[in-house]
């Protein structure tokens, strides 16, 4: 799912990790919005937030604004300069590192948000950006740039292109990819609004401490990665 690069990754693998992600970032998006009031997954809103304020001539408010825009780039870079260092020691396990970071954030916000929230609400919007920017770049990087799980109106962009050519592509061949690109997208949607109401329902309980299931989501993954490649290799070398 996370191990697989060039030739050797296929659909599944895309549809696992979108899966996996998408779910995740509809998890962080509805907890950090009923958290903080803030949109965490994607830096749209916020950037039609900082016209608004420059355009108010309040400036400090924009650059304030601007922090989030900011922090979901940085941890965009972040995680692909991990990813470029990485590669030069272990190319097949470039994910690990940017993972287990995000893992790291959901975890600490998780357990400490209710103290951020009195003190510095904003610094929870920071780290979910910054967490949600690693986790676009990570599996733009590894799909090369077929999956991407932190927001959707690009989603629903290519979705309703793809559909729209199903009613011009008569060859086999092209209807197949289209179709199979089609459920990928739809499983993305799917699991993004499924990550969302589980997030609204674990939030009216648990508050922010719903993050850890995020947390617990992402390590899953990569444990079911390690156990599978062990098990490969374990057959190769029988």
């Amino acid at each position: 799912m996370f191990s697989h690069l060039g030739k050797t990754r296929t659909p599944k693998h895309n549809l696992g990790i979108a899966s996996l992600l998408s779910f995740v970032a509809g998890l962080v998006n509805v907890v950090g919005f009923f958290a903080v009031q803030k949109l965490t997954t994607n830096v749209t809103g916020h950037f039609a937030f900082f016209v608004d304020e420059v355009f108010k001539l309040k400036f400090e408010n924009a650059l304030h604004v601007a922090l989030f825009v900011i922090f979901f780039l940085f941890g965009s870079f972040f995680a692909n300069f991990m990813v470029e260092v990485y590669s030069r020691i272990r190319e097949n396990q470039i994910y690990v590192l940017p993972i287990c970071t995000e893992a790291f954030i959901l975890t600490i916000i998780a357990f400490q948000g209710n103290d951020f929230i009195k003190e510095s609400p904003d610094l929870i919007a920071y780290c979910l950006l910054f967490a949600m920017g690693m986790q676009n770049s990570l599996v733009t990087r590894i799909s090369k740039s077929v999956v991407r799980t932190t927001h959707l109106t690009g989603l629903f962009t290519d979705l309703g292109i793809e559909i729209s050519q199903l009613f011009f592509y008569k060859d086999e061949i092209h209807k197949f990819k289209l179709v199979r690109s089609i459920k990928l997208r739809l499983t993305i949607i799917f699991m993004f609004f499924s990550g969302g109401i589980t997030g609204g329902i674990l939030f009216s309980f648990f508050g922010i401490k719903s993050l850890i299931l995020g947390s617990v989501i992402l390590l899953s993954g990569l444990f079911y990665d390690f156990v599978k490649i062990r098990l490969l290799l374990h057959k190769r070398y029988r």
